[in-house]
């Protein structure tokens, strides 16, 4: 709450950002439980999450999910199908071996360098892949 610049209760239904008419570039939702995931995909709008990213689908606006839980069965894959479909950004925050991290933070700033890219924000908390 205290890096962002407005924050919403959950259960605020009626926020500003749960309307097509409001204007942003996308949403990412990190973390993404099952729960969520299901309810975006079967559009479901429960709380906030749910129906903000419903709205950013409707709008053709990119939807990022970090999805937390694994194992998956096939019913969560088939919901994760049709949200790909429909142009959501599956990204399973999977650690990345190749750039040789060295402490959990290497781990983590390569994740979020890697979703930050998904929408085009420039960062410098990766180091780019080179080749061999």
């Amino acid at each position: 709450k205290n890096l962002a610049y407005r924050a919403y209760s959950f259960k605020d239904i009626s926020a500003c950002i749960s309307s097509g008419s409001f204007k942003i570039d996308g949403m990412i939702i990190a973390p993404c439980s099952v729960k969520t995931m299901s309810e975006i995909a079967c559009g479901i709008s429960s709380n906030l999450i749910s129906r903000s990213a419903d709205v950013v689908l409707k709008e053709k606006r990119k939807l990022l999910l970090c999805l937390r839980e694994t194992p998956l069965h096939s019913i969560h894959l088939d919901n994760l199908k049709k949200l790909s479909d429909i142009g959501a950004i599956i990204f399973p925050p999977v650690p990345a071996f190749y750039n040789k991290p060295k402490t959990i933070d290497d781990i983590v700033n390569h994740t979020v360098g890697r979703i930050l890219d998904q929408f085009d924000i420039e960062q410098n908390i990766i180091t780019r892949w080179q080749g061999l």
